[in-house]
């Protein structure tokens, strides 16, 4: 058994099936030999004659820097291609790709139509997007639903999401959202068909976390010391750079003043927190102050 093209990430689950195209099977062979110039000299020509899997194959290796020299702006070119021509894990991985690099709308466009095909990525950012009404109309049974769709296919952060959904959602509208989740697919319709990369080629999924909408969260209430065992957290990033980034965003904002950044490693992401604060309701009203998706995690 052999795979089509290479995985978008790690935290999606996948199943091998046959191949039919030989030239993006001799592909995938160079690239789990490591000889990634080769695999590129396969692909590029079937991606210019409008190949999919070799669109996006080759957009992995701009985004890695494998056989390439790394850049993200052709990366999101052949992402696009392919993610236009109807290929599922390109429409995610572009999706997730954008997002994580500010472009918001355009992200959750892409993993809005992932999303409706059941890919569980897409259903853990999009929903929870959903939830908060961060960037989409919001729509808290939707989001939920999306959420428990992902956390059923065995997403570990989607079922991590839904811990934190299940203590903000009252189960009565818990009870009409997983009614709605029964309307939604369950993984792609068409049987997937991937490898894993390399573990160092390997992307996670930037996690979303459900909060208060405005209205409804206490604003907090300036301290004259930053002290406490709470912190919120606003996010997990496959580069500490890129929550380097998001911190440089909202370090300004007034709920932060003299608190500091946390750079959590685990595993292959690293998790932004942002403390300290004094009690879980003071971190939580932090959080609904920011405009932005975090939620309250103790210290340590």
């Amino acid at each position: 058994m052999s795979a089509k093209y290479l995985v978008a990430a790690a935290l999606a689950v996948l199943v091998s099936t046959p191949l039919s195209g030989q030239s993006v099977r001799a592909g995938i062979d160079a690239w789990q030999r490591a000889d990634y110039g080769a695999a590129v000299a396969i692909w590029r020509p079937l991606a210019e004659r409008g190949d999919a899997d070799a669109q996006f194959n080759l957009g992995q290796a701009y985004r890695l820097g494998r056989g390439v020299t790394i850049n993200l702006s052709a990366a999101k070119t052949w992402f696009e291609r392919a993610a236009t021509s109807g290929h599922l894990d390109a429409q995610t991985t572009l999706g997730l790709l954008l997002f994580q690099n500010g472009d918001q709308q355009q992200g959750l466009k892409w993993l809005r139509r992932a999303a409706e095909q059941g890919e569980p990525r897409a259903l853990l950012v999009y929903g929870t997007a959903l939830y908060n009404g961060d960037g989409v109309t919001q729509d808290r049974l939707l989001g939920y639903a999306f959420v428990s769709r992902a956390a059923a296919q065995g997403l570990s952060p989607a079922k991590d999401t839904l811990e934190q959904l299940d203590e903000l959602m009252p189960a009565a509208d818990r009870q009409k959202a997983l009614a709605l989740a029964r309307s939604i697919p369950n993984g792609s319709p068409v049987p997937p068909k991937a490898v894993k990369p390399p573990r160092s080629a390997q992307a996670s999924t930037p996690k979303l976390s459900p909060s208060k909408p405005k209205a409804q969260s206490p604003k907090p209430a300036p301290a004259p010391a930053a002290s406490g065992n709470w912190r919120i957290q606003l996010g997990a990033f496959s580069q500490r750079g890129s929550a380097e980034a998001m911190y440089r965003r909202v370090a300004g904002k007034a709920a932060l003043a003299g608190r500091s950044p946390f750079y959590v490693a685990a595993g292959s992401i690293t998790r932004l927190q942002v403390g300290p604060f004094a009690s879980k309701s003071a971190a939580a009203a932090a959080c609904a102050s920011l405009g932005t998706a975090c939620f309250p995690v103790p210290k340590g």
